[in-house]
């Protein structure tokens, strides 16, 4: 009974998640949103098409079919993450050795209704929530960021 009286004052650690939602801003850096494909300075996709990320995927979310090209010794013609396997556990982003995946601060939903907010109608179907090479390369611009190699 001491106990919990001692523990009635202090500050809860709980989070009544859909009518108390937090913030971006009490997220840490590590935080696991949805993932984009950074490109290097030339204007390629730093993707080399090891299918390192794939194979440490558990969820088996990731498809890569590689390309080989006369200017890049290889490069990624398909690659896609279907968003409704994926349990965002970050395996991708540590294992790829060209720093070629990492993952925003915003979640799915929080993605949806900004997309929405442009005038795009996302989220009817299952075939909106596998993000191809485009929508992932169009994800840069999300200014949060999540979990990166150098965190």
């Amino acid at each position: 009974m001491l106990t919990t009286l001692k523990h009635i004052p202090k500050r809860k650690f709980t989070y009544q998640y859909p009518e108390d939602p937090r913030s971006v801003e009490e997220r840490n850096d590590r935080y696991r949103g949805i993932h984009k494909l950074p490109l290097d300075p030339e204007g390629n996709v730093k993707c080399v098409a090891c299918f390192m990320c794939a194979t440490a995927c558990p969820a088996d979310c990731i498809t890569i079919q590689g390309g080989q090209g006369y200017q890049r010794e290889k490069y990624p013609e398909v690659f896609e993450i279907n968003m409704l396997r994926c349990i965002f556990c970050g395996y991708c982003v540590e294992a790829c050795p060209e720093d070629a995946i990492q993952m925003t601060g915003i979640t799915l939903p929080q993605y949806f209704r900004e997309r929405q907010k442009e005038g795009e109608v996302l989220g009817s179907s299952r075939k909106d929530f596998i993000f191809d090479q485009e929508m992932l390369i169009a994800n840069n611009d999300i200014p949060e960021q999540g979990l990166h190699p150098d965190s």
